[in-house]
């Protein structure tokens, strides 16, 4: 229930109180109660509901008791709650409001990212700094100056107006996107997937092609998450066992889903205004193409990561590239590629690594990087996957 319904709780509730702390205490507290309760009384009939007025009026009696002490913050959330209006606007559904409303352009954009994947997409700040790659307090003292820049600037929680919306569509593409990948991949946890994410990403792509549907990059997200997710049932054995890409069954692939997102990627490609939302569709619709792993068309994938890199010259795209040219080019090519990145604090540019090793039969070296992508990653499914690459080598 915190998995489905957190974010959409402190949606409604920093609507209500006009404060992103009041609403994050206020569903805090009410989960809570939740615990307490709900084990001996069972489900409410509307649990989702019960949360969302549990919070508001635990807000509303701590306010009540903090305004009588002449607290002017108290006063102020207190009177938003009672003269909270009926708004309208382009955006109507709670989360996605808010996330339009995070990403104001007076926060830099890593700030609009990181606030909203806290708020929205229920992620904690180990996951959301993973998703950045820095350590946790760094995180954590981001978290605090974005949220203090809008307490002090006194940023207003409203709907944008329409000519406000692609001003702000990048950041709010980069939550949508940063959610999926923390569903597609749990940067921790038992489980390959958290399906909860997966959905609530999709749910809000296909909420945000509705609202722009001119957008190509919108459309260009939507296709990435659908054709990546129409693989979900090969990525994992019956015993919950990672398989990769190249060993999956193809048969178990969603057909419906792979058919939705490259009819949208050949839709963008007729509009020929190419981002990188659409590039990784591009590169995903390529290897739904393919029957087989050894009939996929890597030279083309290249050819899209080159363009992908143009827009985007970061190094986990050049990480990427360098294991579409492995399969181009062979090992050593991309041994070289990725050796030449910085990236040393990233479990996968030490899994990718110590599979290129393993393929050139320097298994000693392989069976140290292994070591570290293993050391660097919290989630079991991997974990489970790189022991056992790292046993099958020889010796």
């Amino acid at each position: 229930m915190f998995r489905a319904e957190h974010g959409r709780a402190v949606a409604v509730l920093v609507r209500v109180f006009g404060d992103i702390d009041i609403a994050e205490e206020a569903v805090a507290d009410a989960f809570t109660a939740a615990v307490q309760r709900w084990p001996a009384d069972g489900l409410p009939p509307s649990p989702a509901g019960w949360i969302i007025t549990t919070a508001r009026n635990r807000a509303i009696d701590r306010l009540r008791r903090e305004a009588s002490r002449a607290d002017r913050h108290a006063q102020a959330a207190l009177l938003h709650a009672r003269d909270e209006p009926i708004e309208e606007g382009p955006v109507r559904d709670e989360r996605l409001r808010l996330i339009f409303t995070c990403c104001h352009p007076a926060l830099g954009r890593g700030a609009q990212v990181a606030l909203t994947l806290r708020l929205l997409g229920g992620l904690t700040t180990a996951e959301i700094a993973r998703a950045f790659l820095v350590p946790e307090p760094t995180m954590a003292q981001r978290l605090v100056r974005a949220k203090g820049k809008i307490r002090d600037a006194g940023i207003p929680y409203r709907v944008p107006l329409e000519p406000d919306l692609p001003d702000r569509l990048r950041a709010v593409l980069a939550v949508v996107y940063l959610v999926f990948n923390e569903g597609y991949t749990a940067s921790s946890g038992t489980g390959l997937v958290r399906a909860d994410l997966c959905a609530e990403a999709v749910r809000l792509g296909r909420l945000l092609a509705e609202l722009m549907p001119e957008e190509p990059e919108v459309r260009g997200l939507l296709a990435l998450m659908l054709l990546a997710l129409s693989r979900r049932a090969a990525r994992t054995t019956a015993g919950g066992d990672l398989v990769p890409l190249a060993d999956q069954d193809r048969d178990r692939w969603d057909r419906d889903l792979v058919a939705e997102g490259q009819a949208i990627v050949r839709d963008c490609l007729r509009r020929n205004d190419p981002g990188v939302y659409q590039i990784q569709a591009a590169i995903n619709a390529v290897h739904s193409d393919a029957r087989s792993a050894a009939s996929t068309d890597w030279p083309q994938i290249v050819q899209l990561y080159d363009q992908l890199l143009a827009y985007d010259p970061s190094p986990v795209v050049a990480l990427n590239r360098a294991v579409a040219v492995a399969e181009v080019d062979g090992p050593g090519t991309a041994l070289a590629l990725v050796d030449a990145l910085d990236l040393g604090t990233y479990h996968l540019f030490h899994a990718i690594r110590a599979d290129l090793l393993r393929r050139l039969g320097r298994d000693v070296e392989a069976a140290t990087a292994y070591e570290t992508a293993i050391k660097l990653t919290d989630n079991a499914a991997e974990r489970d996957f790189l022991r056992r690459r790292r046993r099958s080598l020889s010796g």
